[in-house]
């Protein structure tokens, strides 16, 4: 029989050094990524004036409500029209227009390039995805020339049409398509179903998780844009976000009191959108990049 008297020894746990250093250097990037965002969320609590005398710090003040309220209420500028709200109804509206524009229009060219027996698909594709080598600074001023000529200056088509084309998306959905099995075509084809139906009723409810993963990064795209609706728009009523924000900095350099909580409350609503969008479709974005089978 064994003693039951002997003392039991505990067991040494061992610290695996590995996985430690791993945790601290995922807290110390993501310290690094939120310690902007709570300085800025900070300011947006206190008073214009006590972030002038004291700078950024570490309590937070009571006026969080009034600088929410001359954020999305209160106009700047000289029409009085470009409130938070109307412009963050602008900025939507760009988003949207951009992802959905995008979306179709990839679907579409990808389509002709993959199920269409065209001559020359392979050289179109490859023109299609040569245009990726070109950023919107080289070709900026002939669209805008082309939106001015079709009288397009400070309308809703004019921020979306002429940047509509989606190389990216086109390439991406190419690829997608290209992976469906040839016993699915075949069986459609079999059925009686049409190009477009073929397209309508399975096509797109096979590109789901696709189609959520270029809407992430199309609508962040179009949401983020500052050159293109700063050409494009003159009046105020126009502006997105983005371009508010701006303009409210701009407005500041001079003998006035800088609207440091209004101008920073703005900038935390504009990164409010983009980041509800990743976290909705966030794991429809990761299999739409990933997975292969259908």
């Amino acid at each position: 029989m064994t003693d039951m008297t002997q003392p039991v020894t505990p067991r040494k746990t061992r610290i695996r050094w590995s996985a430690l250093a791993d945790h601290a250097v995922l807290i110390l990037g993501s310290l690094f990524m939120l310690i902007p965002l709570l300085v800025v969320l900070q300011t947006t609590t206190t008073t214009d004036i006590d972030t002038i005398k004291h700078g950024p710090q570490l309590v937070l003040g009571d006026q969080f409500g009034e600088n929410l309220n001359k954020a999305m209420f209160k106009a700047s500028g000289f029409s009085g029209e470009n409130t938070g709200t109307s412009m963050l109804m602008n900025s939507m509206i760009l988003g949207l227009g951009f992802a959905l524009g995008k979306i179709v229009i990839g679907m579409m060219a990808a389509y002709a390039l993959v199920y269409f027996r065209l001559r020359f698909a392979t050289l179109a594709f490859w023109l299609i995805f040569t245009t990726l080598l070109l950023p919107l600074e080289v070709r900026i001023l002939p669209s805008y020339e082309i939106a001015q000529k079709m009288g397009l200056l400070n309308t809703y088509t004019g921020l979306i049409v002429p940047l509509i084309a989606s190389a990216t998306a086109t390439f991406f959905f190419r690829q997608y398509f290209r992976s469906v099995p040839e016993e699915l075509v075949e069986a459609a084809r079999i059925d009686g179903a049409g190009p477009v139906k073929f397209f309508v009723d399975i096509l797109v409810p096979l590109s789901q998780t696709m189609i959520a993963a270029m809407f992430i990064i199309m609508f962040v795209f179009g949401w983020n844009q500052y050159l293109w609706p700063t050409m494009i728009t003159t009046e105020e009523s126009m502006y997105t976000l983005v371009r508010g924000i701006k303009q409210i900095t701009q407005d500041l350099e001079g003998t006035n009191i800088p609207e440091y909580g209004r101008a920073n409350m703005l900038a935390l609503i504009a990164i409010l959108p983009p980041v509800a969008v990743v976290i909705f479709f966030q794991s429809w974005f990761v299999k739409g990049l990933t997975e292969s089978d259908k």
